[in-house]
């Protein structure tokens, strides 16, 4: 079976298992806006209930490009498995739900699927933000740098909590952001 066919299995079925896991939780209640222009650029997530393809990341950037046709280009970044890895990027595209105030996104890795994206969190200067599905599967923790003080991390995390995730699969994400010597690689595009 080629990793493709695989890949498409899984997301179904993980797909399946979220939908009947959401059935018996209320939704997430989105921010009320999200100033679009503002939300652009590079988020570092400090911390996530992963997906498959981020169990092992470190130095994970998630990067947003407004696109002329009003989509969000997405690039997510990082070393899989250590410091020291290659880089790997995923590329996307998101579709701002209407009437959400901008804080409910589809996000399309591969036609047709769109994964459900909700800002349910964002700090009033835009330095951090948390991203959740109303499934509670995955969840991102994320700031505009690679670090944040532990009485704002812990917050964060109680934020998560608040949202009706389990924390214990909520995964730090290392990050060193030094690449042949070039600082910062990661918040480049």
């Amino acid at each position: 079976m080629n990793i493709l066919k695989k890949l498409l299995i899984a997301c179904g079925l993980a797909l399946v298992g979220a939908c009947v896991h959401a059935s018996s939780l209320p939704p997430i209640k989105p921010v009320e806006h999200v100033d679009l222009p503002r939300f652009m650029g590079a988020w570092y997530v400090i911390a996530s209930i992963p997906t498959p393809f981020e169990k092992k990341a470190y130095n994970a950037v998630e990067t947003y490009t407004m696109q002329p046709d009003g989509n969000i280009y997405t690039a997510f970044r990082f070393n899989n498995g250590s410091f020291d890895s290659p880089v790997k990027t995923i590329h996307s595209t998101a579709f701002v739900k209407a009437g959400s105030g901008n804080a409910v996104w589809g996000v399309q890795i591969f036609w047709p699927a769109k994964a459900q994206y909700i800002v349910a969190y964002l700090k009033d200067d835009y330095s951090q933000t948390i991203v959740a599905r109303d499934a509670r599967d995955y969840t991102w923790i994320m700031a505009r740098t690679p670090s944040i003080s532990q009485a704002d991390y812990d917050a964060l995390v109680n934020v998560v909590r608040q949202l009706g995730y389990s924390i214990k699969d909520l995964r730090k994400v290392p990050h060193q952001c030094v690449d042949a010597g070039t600082p910062n690689w990661c918040a480049a595009p």
